[in-house]
């Protein structure tokens, strides 16, 4: 087959996902054709893949698969030479006011427009199949395997001027959708009754200023560590992953810390509860509280804490990798191929 990927701007885990598809549908015999903004095309290695910079490159492909809204925006413009047509939705539309309904109106029409519907949590399939979609199903997207770990844990933990104070880790943009100001309210509860705990954040974004203006106002303990290269480490590390997103598919860097034994604290939001299942602790967004309650009880019982990792150790070991992803998509391109050529 030659296939066509087709992705709007991306730095993170979308990206990330399209890039592990290539190599792996090369090497079992088809093309690929990738359709994207120069600013990802640069970001990613996307291997032997074609890189075009308009859909108009992609016309000739024998499946379009766009990853996202905007993408799938994309598709619809030439839609009778870009199909058949398969929309992975990625996120969900957090935005408000008059840009959310635009955003939302897309949706409903590329919801519409696609022969099929991927969802990377299965509230996103029941959206697509609220707003019309023709055919909705659940697509799983693998974590990517977890590095190895480089540095000792105590190391990583000298190196942030630690001992054996507890550490939570959190990891991801400085941005709204994952609702920093409810991760320093939780650290604030914490060291009310453990002044001794440690709470790092990797990853910058638009809020950082805001963010550490307050910790400093407030002398929280918080550190907004920036940009790093060794989360896995980091990972290794920590007594605890807290996440405080108000919505999340399957957010790989969960998947990472669950992959690497860490008990995690989250928000029950999007793909989250069926992630992690009984093994994470979970509580309502912006439940500060709550979240913080989880944290101490980490904290406080160990037990609890092997048993957290024990369960979240089984069940990713029960997730597909990137190659069963890899070879369900194939077949269900094949499927589309078959029915509407």
């Amino acid at each position: 087959m030659r296939i066509g990927l087709l992705l709007a701007e991306s730095r993170g885990g979308i990206g990330q996902h399209v890039a592990s598809l290539v190599p792996r549908y090369i090497e079992a015999g088809h093309e690929v054709v990738l359709c994207g903004p120069p600013g990802t095309t640069d970001h990613f290695d996307f291997g032997e893949a074609t890189v075009v910079a308009q859909t108009v490159g992609l016309r000739g492909c024998d499946v379009i698969h766009a990853h996202g809204y905007r993408a799938g925006t994309a598709a619809l413009r030439d839609r009778a030479r870009l199909r058949p047509l398969v929309v992975t939705w990625h996120n969900a539309v957090l935005t408000t006011g008059p840009r959310g309904l635009v955003m939302r109106l897309g949706q409903r029409l590329v919801a519409r427009g696609a022969d099929l519907t991927l969802g990377a949590s299965s509230d996103l399939v029941e959206l697509a199949k609220s707003l019309g979609a023709r055919k909705a199903e659940l697509a799983p997207v693998a974590a990517p395997a977890l590095p190895e770990t480089r540095t000792p844990a105590a190391v990583v933990r000298e190196s942030l001027g630690l001992g054996d104070e507890p550490l939570v880790l959190s990891v991801g943009r400085l941005a709204p959708q994952k609702d920093y100001p409810t991760l320093l309210s939780v650290a604030a509860a914490v060291a009310a009754k453990q002044p001794e705990a440690v709470f790092a954040v990797v990853g910058d974004g638009p809020l950082r200023d805001n963010l550490q203006a307050r910790i400093d106002a407030e002398g929280l303990p918080v550190r907004l560590l920036g940009h790093r290269s060794d989360v896995a480490d980091l990972l290794g590390a920590a007594d605890v992953f807290l996440l405080t997103s108000h919505w999340e598919a399957r957010a790989l860097v969960l998947q990472e810390a669950v992959q690497a034994g860490v008990p995690v604290v989250a928000t029950a939001v999007g793909g989250v509860p069926e992630l992690v299942g009984d093994s994470a602790v979970l509580a309502a967004p912006g439940d500060a509280e709550g979240l913080a309650a989880g944290v101490r009880e980490v904290f406080s019982d160990p037990a609890k804490a092997a048993a957290m990792r024990t369960a979240g150790l089984e069940l990713a070991a029960g997730w597909p990798d990137e190659d069963e992803v890899a070879k369900n998509l194939l077949d269900i391109y094949a499927g589309l191929v078959a029915t509407t050529g």
